[in-house]
């Protein structure tokens, strides 16, 4: 079982990285942002909350989103070749919570995977997938806001997932085939 948590800056790439290592893989994914978009578009109560949140470029609370991805986590059996952890962990506390959530279950992170992508290529990126694809949350001002939570809360990431011996640097920016070849190599030596 390869439990990976793909890691990076809004706009670089994970989403697109996690389809190729699924197909490739054979790999379940779990999107924060799509679960919690799904819960935003269906209107529940908890999609309200995370509303709230994500309008505001914030964070939505440890408990609320570890509870969460233990439910969709344990839909997929006992069974499963592992998971594309995409948009979680983003602080050191959600990492522990996921860290022992697995334990929990005899299970571990395997490889963290850190997509790196200068700033101003992920602000290109964002304010074109915003034209595209509609979503509320890529204009510029609020991609401001989460880039500012991304350097401050979330990239201290980096440092822990390193001194647990799985992180791994791969540079995002470039041939999307080479990115994916790189990728595939830290996965492949796992």
């Amino acid at each position: 079982m390869k439990n990976i948590v793909i890691f990076g800056a809004p706009g670089s790439g994970k989403g697109t990285q996690s389809d190729l290592i699924i197909a490739k893989y054979g790999l379940s994914h779990i999107s924060t942002g799509d679960v919690l978009r799904n819960e935003m578009k269906n209107e529940t109560e908890l999609g309200k909350i995370a509303k709230q949140y994500i309008d505001n470029g914030q964070l939505i609370p440890d408990d609320l989103m570890t509870n969460i991805l233990a439910t969709v986590y344990d839909s997929f059996g006992k069974d499963h070749n592992g998971v594309i952890f995409d948009g979680f962990p983003r602080t050191i506390p959600q990492a522990k919570a996921l860290k022992a959530m697995l334990e929990e279950r005899g299970h571990k992170i395997a490889a963290m995977i850190e997509l790196d992508v200068p700033e101003d290529e992920l602000m290109t990126r964002l304010v074109k997938r915003g034209k595209e694809s509609g979503r509320s949350d890529d204009n510029e001002e609020t991609i401001k806001k989460r880039l500012t939570v991304y350097h401050n809360q979330t990239s201290p990431l980096i440092e822990w997932y390193a001194s647990e011996g799985i992180h791994h640097h791969i540079n995002g920016l470039g041939e999307l085939d080479r990115i994916f070849a790189d990728i595939s190599k830290v996965i492949d030596n796992l």
